[in-house]
């Protein structure tokens, strides 16, 4: 079956689609990408999301407009994908403007979680004339999970196993990894595990934006970090925020790492100028990925034998160096050596969770999301 996956993600760039095909067993299907295309946000679209995403307050009517534009967008997308219209079903998470997870309140009282992909789900099945599956937080959250990540089970069953644990790791705007149990030996049972572990990109894309006054909207193959020196002192009080601290499951976006942190992060960095400044937060990056595995022990896991890096943040060299750095004893490597582009890997994954759903197979797990039972994922919106 072809199923077309679209993927606009905390970072805003724009919406990566895939066309691919899928066969075999729903947990370990058998998969080709076809094809795969990028469409960049309008920057004064994505000025808009970005806004509203840190909080800032609109109209209705705006709300309104920025729900079409995006899902025009996607629509875009998916002709510059599958300009043919091969694929027979669409998955599409949609734009996050808010994630709130499951938390105590202040007399205790446990709060469900929410999140908020903004789409226009039947608008884009009629444009595309092809049902869309969307809204894959929401059962998930229903029965009590974070929510998120969505990623790690669709990572395992596109993936697959080795000898040892193999994490793969997201670098987008926030950083999620993926921990998949090995084919043989007493962890073959264990379960697959996943979480946001802290920013990727969404720091140093906002502070890349006001250092160049909205000219440069990231930090290009880390040249800028490359020239800066990490200042160790702020980095190491920073890792023992509450956030770093906390033990999965747990996820996270702009609502905790968004302009508001990252004006306190500069803050604390001041007087040091943009390049030692860009170099610190691509540091913190880094670091809170090794601090995660350093923690493994905790779970009485050993460390993973591999870590396989994709998203946005792969082609930033700097980020890639202190990974490898901070990481020690892993070999870090891309997942286009796995053939799976690095830009292209969500996307994917939102079209196998279509697929999922397609064949009721269920996308999500307690020990990720911490929900009370595994479901199935996602919402059917048909052209009309």
């Amino acid at each position: 079956m072809r199923v077309l996956g679209l993927m606009s993600g905390t970072s805003a760039d724009g919406v990566d689609a895939v066309l691919a095909e899928f066969s075999g067993p729903s947990s370990s299907p058998s998969w080709t990408l076809i094809h795969s295309a990028s469409c960049p946000y309008p920057s004064n679209l994505r000025a808009r999301m970005l806004a509203m995403a840190q909080g800032e307050a609109a109209p209705a009517a705006a709300v309104l407009e920025l729900a079409e534009a995006i899902t025009e967008q996607q629509a875009n997308a998916a002709e510059a994908c599958d300009p043919d219209r091969s694929a027979s079903l669409v998955g599409c998470h949609g734009q996050t403007i808010w994630h709130r997870p499951p938390d105590d309140d202040a007399k205790g009282k446990r709060r469900r979680g929410s999140s908020w992909q903004m789409l226009q789900a039947t608008l884009l099945a009629q444009m595309l004339q092809r049902p869309v599956i969307h809204d894959f937080r929401a059962a998930d959250l229903a029965l009590g999970g974070q929510g998120a990540p969505l990623v790690p089970m669709a990572d395992a069953a596109l993936m697959g196993k080795i000898e040892g644990w193999r994490a793969l790791l997201n670098l987008g705007g926030i950083a999620n990894i993926t921990l998949i149990p090995p084919l043989r030996g007493p962890d073959r049972k264990r379960p697959v595990l996943g979480w946001d572990c802290g920013p990727a990109n969404s720091l140093i894309d906002l502070a890349m934006t006001a250092f160049s006054d909205g000219q440069e909207r990231y930090d290009r193959n880390g040249d800028m970090a490359a020239l800066g020196e990490v200042i160790d002192a702020p980095l190491t009080s920073w890792l023992r925020e509450p956030y770093f601290l906390k033990k999965a499951p747990k996820s996270t976006g702009r609502e905790l790492f968004g302009r508001e942190d990252l004006e306190r992060r500069l803050s604390e960095l001041h007087p040091a100028g943009p390049e030692d400044q860009i170099a610190t937060l691509t540091a913190l990056t880094a670091a809170v990925v090794a601090q995660d595995l350093q923690h493994l022990s905790d779970l009485d896991l050993p460390l993973p034998v591999e870590m396989v890096v994709a998203g946005g943040g792969r082609r930033n060299r700097t980020l890639m160096r202190e990974l490898q750095s901070r990481c020690h004893g892993l070999r870090v490597r891309p997942s286009d050596e796995l053939g799976l582009p690095c830009e292209t890997r969500e996307a994917l994954v939102f079209a196998l969770l279509a697929w999922w759903h397609h064949r009721n197979h269920p996308g999500n797990a307690p020990s990720i999301t911490g929900a009370e039972r595994s479901c199935v994922l996602g919402v059917r919106a048909e052209p009309v």
